[in-house]
């Protein structure tokens, strides 16, 4: 299957040129901008991006919330990075509105005790499912680039492929069928970023 179009789901936030640019620099041979969910069949693949604030972004993709249901029932590709990783869970600390209860588990803030935050910095990954789709081909330990002031606590411990250390352990990277999430940036992410991206295209393209 040649990949044709990889929807970016813009909760009106932020720039989202670095992440556009590097789905195409990795492969992408279109890479469109959206904001409704209606016509997202005619896409291969959907990402949910690392900008915003959760409330905002809930309120922004909850009307197209059965045509998300669909996707999911139909293994449809999706990757949420950061902030579009954290929407998949039940609620998060960051906002009042309930999450996309896709995964089960809450968002809390980083211990603020413990690490400066924002998390702000390159930390390595603790790959903890060689299997996974989303990292193969990564080594364990690679660094990726981290923006984030909160993280997840996932209630089911099988969907963690990965997991950082910043004030404890972390998850950091999930993974449900053809639904991924990393709570880091892999557009802004060197090499290992790039990986990860060209993985996440070839799941598009029908390969794994």
């Amino acid at each position: 299957m040649r990949l044709n179009d990889i929807a970016i789901f813009d909760y009106g936030a932020g720039n989202l040129y670095s992440l556009k640019c590097s789905l195409e620099r990795n492969g992408a041979t279109k890479v469109s901008v959206i904001k409704s969910l209606k016509n997202i069949h005619k896409h291969d693949g959907l990402i949910l991006p690392g900008v915003g604030n959760f409330d905002p972004a809930i309120r922004s993709i909850q009307p197209y919330r059965s045509d998300f249901n669909n996707l999911l029932e139909k293994n449809f590709p999706i990757l949420g990075i950061c902030l579009g990783m954290e929407m998949l869970f039940n609620n998060s600390e960051e906002g009042k509105l309930e999450g996309l209860k896709i995964l089960n588990g809450r968002v809390i803030m980083l211990p603020i005790k413990k690490v400066k935050i924002p998390h702000m910095g390159w930390n390595n990954l603790e790959i903890i499912e060689k299997a996974c789709k989303i990292l193969h081909g990564l080594k364990d330990g690679c660094w990726v680039y981290f923006v984030h002031s909160y993280h997840v606590v996932s209630k089911d411990k099988k969907v963690i492929v990965a997991n950082s250390q910043y004030g404890g352990t972390i998850p950091v990277v999930v993974e449900k069928n053809n639904l991924f999430g990393t709570q880091f940036h892999p557009e802004k992410s060197g090499i290992n970023g790039a990986k990860i991206i060209k993985n996440f295209l070839t799941i598009c393209g029908g390969k794994y």
